[in-house]
Protein backbone atom coordinates (compact mmCIF):
# COMPACT_ATOMS: atom_id res chain seq x y z
CA UNK A 1 0.00 0.00 0.00
CA UNK A 2 1.14 3.30 -0.97
CA UNK A 3 0.18 6.92 -0.41
CA UNK A 4 1.34 9.30 -2.90
CA UNK A 5 -0.21 13.18 -2.73
CA UNK A 6 0.07 15.13 -5.85
CA UNK A 7 -0.41 18.92 -6.73
CA UNK A 8 -1.90 21.32 -9.24
CA UNK A 9 1.04 24.14 -8.93
CA UNK A 10 -0.60 26.31 -11.33
CA UNK A 11 -2.23 28.61 -8.87
CA UNK A 12 1.33 28.79 -7.20
CA UNK A 13 2.68 29.98 -10.22
CA UNK A 14 -0.07 32.33 -10.30
CA UNK A 15 0.65 34.02 -7.22
CA UNK A 16 4.77 33.75 -7.84
CA UNK A 17 3.74 36.05 -10.98
CA UNK A 18 1.69 37.77 -9.31
CA UNK A 19 3.99 38.62 -6.32
CA UNK A 20 7.35 39.50 -9.16
CA UNK A 21 4.59 42.11 -10.49
CA UNK A 22 3.63 43.98 -7.32
CA UNK A 23 7.76 44.00 -6.69
CA UNK A 24 8.68 47.52 -4.62
CA UNK A 25 4.66 47.70 -3.78
CA UNK A 26 4.60 44.49 -1.51
CA UNK A 27 5.47 45.76 1.61
CA UNK A 28 1.81 48.16 1.13
CA UNK A 29 -0.08 45.54 0.54
CA UNK A 30 1.73 43.63 3.86
CA UNK A 31 0.91 46.91 5.54
CA UNK A 32 -3.08 47.17 4.68
CA UNK A 33 -3.87 43.01 4.97
CA UNK A 34 -2.18 43.27 8.22
CA UNK A 35 -3.93 46.22 8.96
CA UNK A 36 -6.92 44.93 8.12
CA UNK A 37 -6.86 41.41 9.52
CA UNK A 38 -5.62 43.24 12.95
CA UNK A 39 -8.72 44.76 13.59
CA UNK A 40 -10.65 42.36 12.59
CA UNK A 41 -9.15 40.38 15.44
CA UNK A 42 -9.17 43.13 18.34
CA UNK A 43 -13.26 43.13 17.48
CA UNK A 44 -13.04 39.19 18.11
CA UNK A 45 -11.05 39.46 21.16
CA UNK A 46 -13.08 42.34 22.46
CA UNK A 47 -16.31 40.28 21.88
CA UNK A 48 -14.78 36.84 23.31
CA UNK A 49 -13.33 38.84 26.47
CA UNK A 50 -17.03 39.90 27.22
CA UNK A 51 -18.08 36.74 27.55
CA UNK A 52 -14.83 35.63 29.58
CA UNK A 53 -14.86 38.39 32.10
CA UNK A 54 -18.31 39.45 32.40
CA UNK A 55 -17.71 43.10 31.61
CA UNK A 56 -19.50 45.13 29.26
CA UNK A 57 -18.64 45.94 25.89
CA UNK A 58 -18.05 49.69 25.98
CA UNK A 59 -15.19 49.12 29.04
CA UNK A 60 -13.97 46.45 26.58
CA UNK A 61 -13.49 49.36 23.89
CA UNK A 62 -12.20 51.47 26.32
CA UNK A 63 -9.50 48.74 27.32
CA UNK A 64 -8.58 47.02 24.57
CA UNK A 65 -7.25 48.89 21.42
CA UNK A 66 -5.14 47.74 18.04
CA UNK A 67 -2.17 49.81 17.30
CA UNK A 68 -1.78 49.90 13.09
CA UNK A 69 1.26 48.38 11.55
CA UNK A 70 3.39 50.79 9.46
CA UNK A 71 7.02 51.57 8.51
CA UNK A 72 8.14 48.07 9.24
CA UNK A 73 6.25 48.32 13.24
CA UNK A 74 4.19 45.53 13.61
CA UNK A 75 0.44 45.56 14.51
CA UNK A 76 0.14 45.92 18.60
CA UNK A 77 -3.18 44.66 20.28
CA UNK A 78 -2.81 46.34 23.57
CA UNK A 79 -4.96 46.17 26.59
CA UNK A 80 -4.83 48.13 30.28
CA UNK A 81 -6.59 47.63 33.52
CA UNK A 82 -5.04 46.29 36.89
CA UNK A 83 -6.99 44.59 38.89
CA UNK A 84 -10.97 45.43 38.38
CA UNK A 85 -13.19 47.28 40.85
CA UNK A 86 -16.27 44.92 40.84
CA UNK A 87 -18.62 48.08 40.34
CA UNK A 88 -18.04 47.07 36.98
CA UNK A 89 -19.28 43.68 37.27
CA UNK A 90 -23.18 44.17 37.47
CA UNK A 91 -22.84 44.92 41.68
CA UNK A 92 -26.20 44.23 43.93
CA UNK A 93 -26.83 44.80 47.32
CA UNK A 94 -28.13 42.05 49.25
CA UNK A 95 -28.95 42.13 53.05
CA UNK A 96 -25.63 39.78 53.60
CA UNK A 97 -23.62 41.86 51.06
CA UNK A 98 -22.43 42.75 47.35
CA UNK A 99 -23.17 39.93 44.82
CA UNK A 100 -21.42 40.73 41.14
CA UNK A 101 -19.89 38.62 38.70
CA UNK A 102 -16.99 38.60 37.24
CA UNK A 103 -15.77 36.18 34.91
CA UNK A 104 -19.24 36.03 34.36
CA UNK A 105 -20.16 34.15 37.85
CA UNK A 106 -22.13 35.69 39.99
CA UNK A 107 -20.82 35.27 43.58
CA UNK A 108 -21.40 36.94 47.28
CA UNK A 109 -18.90 39.57 48.64
CA UNK A 110 -19.88 38.61 52.24
CA UNK A 111 -19.58 42.23 54.33
CA UNK A 112 -19.38 44.92 51.42
CA UNK A 113 -22.03 47.49 50.67
CA UNK A 114 -22.95 49.97 48.18
CA UNK A 115 -25.56 51.77 49.95
CA UNK A 116 -26.14 53.50 53.38
CA UNK A 117 -28.10 53.86 56.10
CA UNK A 118 -30.62 50.73 57.89
CA UNK A 119 -32.69 48.18 55.49
CA UNK A 120 -34.65 48.65 54.30
CA UNK A 121 -34.14 52.25 53.95
CA UNK A 122 -30.95 52.44 52.08
CA UNK A 123 -29.76 55.28 50.17
CA UNK A 124 -27.55 55.34 47.34
CA UNK A 125 -23.96 56.69 48.24
CA UNK A 126 -22.52 59.65 46.13
CA UNK A 127 -19.40 57.44 44.90
CA UNK A 128 -20.68 55.96 41.29
CA UNK A 129 -21.35 52.89 42.97
CA UNK A 130 -18.30 51.63 44.50
CA UNK A 131 -18.38 48.43 46.45
CA UNK A 132 -16.93 49.63 49.79
CA UNK A 133 -15.97 47.04 53.04
CA UNK A 134 -14.81 48.70 56.04
CA UNK A 135 -11.36 48.19 57.40
CA UNK A 136 -10.92 48.39 60.94
CA UNK A 137 -14.23 48.24 63.80
CA UNK A 138 -15.02 52.09 63.34
CA UNK A 139 -17.38 53.29 60.78
CA UNK A 140 -13.84 54.32 58.63
CA UNK A 141 -11.43 53.73 57.44
CA UNK A 142 -12.81 51.86 54.07
CA UNK A 143 -11.60 50.11 50.54
CA UNK A 144 -13.02 49.47 47.59
CA UNK A 145 -13.26 45.86 46.71
CA UNK A 146 -11.23 44.38 43.73
CA UNK A 147 -12.22 41.40 41.65
CA UNK A 148 -8.87 39.92 40.73
CA UNK A 149 -9.53 39.87 37.38
CA UNK A 150 -6.50 41.58 35.46
CA UNK A 151 -7.77 42.26 31.34
CA UNK A 152 -4.25 41.75 30.13
CA UNK A 153 -4.09 38.55 31.63
CA UNK A 154 -7.26 37.49 30.32
CA UNK A 155 -6.28 38.85 27.17
CA UNK A 156 -3.88 36.32 26.61
CA UNK A 157 -5.70 33.26 27.42
CA UNK A 158 -8.32 30.95 26.91
CA UNK A 159 -10.92 31.91 24.21
CA UNK A 160 -10.12 35.63 23.89
CA UNK A 161 -6.37 33.76 22.79
CA UNK A 162 -7.97 31.24 20.23
CA UNK A 163 -9.92 33.99 19.13
CA UNK A 164 -6.81 36.34 17.84
CA UNK A 165 -5.29 32.99 16.15
CA UNK A 166 -8.66 31.94 14.34
CA UNK A 167 -9.10 35.48 12.91
CA UNK A 168 -5.38 35.39 11.81
CA UNK A 169 -5.36 32.30 10.23
CA UNK A 170 -8.42 32.37 8.86
CA UNK A 171 -8.49 36.15 7.33
CA UNK A 172 -4.78 36.58 6.42
CA UNK A 173 -4.21 35.03 3.42
CA UNK A 174 -7.52 35.86 1.76
CA UNK A 175 -6.74 38.87 2.55
CA UNK A 176 -2.96 39.39 1.31
CA UNK A 177 -4.80 37.90 -1.94
CA UNK A 178 -7.27 40.84 -2.06
CA UNK A 179 -4.59 43.20 -1.58
CA UNK A 180 -2.27 41.90 -3.91
CA UNK A 181 -4.89 41.80 -6.86
CA UNK A 182 -5.89 45.34 -5.57
CA UNK A 183 -2.50 47.05 -5.75
CA UNK A 184 -1.95 45.13 -9.72
CA UNK A 185 -5.16 46.48 -10.95
CA UNK A 186 -7.22 43.27 -10.95
CA UNK A 187 -4.54 41.23 -13.06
Amino acid sequence: MTLSIQYDFAPLARLSNALQAAGKQMPLVMVRAINHTGDKAVTQVRNVLVKQTGLKRGTMVRAVRGTKAFNGKPYVIRSRGGDVRLQFFSARETRKGVTAAPWNSRRLFARTFIKGGKFPDRKPLNLGGAVLKRVGKGRYPLTTVKSGLFIPEEMVTGDSEQAFFATVDRDLPTRIEHELYRVLGGA
